[in-house]
């Protein structure tokens, strides 16, 4: 299967890719909760939030441990923290095009008012 030689980023923006996952990650960010709790809101089965629990574990964003019968999970934020650098990268693309663009509008507006007097 292509997705389990895929590098450790490109799992972390697949398991990202899908709202339900997304959500349960913010669900995560208050506190451990069960397979079941993550499931809650949304309507769809244990075995359905399972499978997105598998992708988030596959991808390293959550810790699974079982007790007993129950499915404990734990967000683990440092795969986002990568994805984040990441991204940080096209940040300062889009901050320095921004930059650009006012200084363009700047240097536009004085022409202007230039031309009035």
């Amino acid at each position: 299967m292509v997705e389990d030689k895929a590098p450790a980023l490109d799992r972390v923006f697949r398991a990202l890719a899908d709202p339900t996952r997304r959500a349960m990650l913010r669900r995560l960010a208050d506190g451990e909760r069960s397979v079941g709790e993550l499931a809650e809101p949304f309507d769809m089965s244990f075995a359905a939030a399972a499978k997105h629990v598998k992708v988030l574990e596959e991808a390293g964003l959550l810790h699974r441990s079982i007790e007993g019968r129950t499915h404990r999970c734990r967000l683990e934020a440092g795969p986002l923290a990568e994805a984040d650098r990441w991204l940080a990268h096209y940040q300062r693309f889009w901050m320095g095009r921004l930059d650009d663009l006012e200084t363009a509008l700047l240097r536009h507006i004085h022409r202007n008012k230039r031309r009035r007097k």
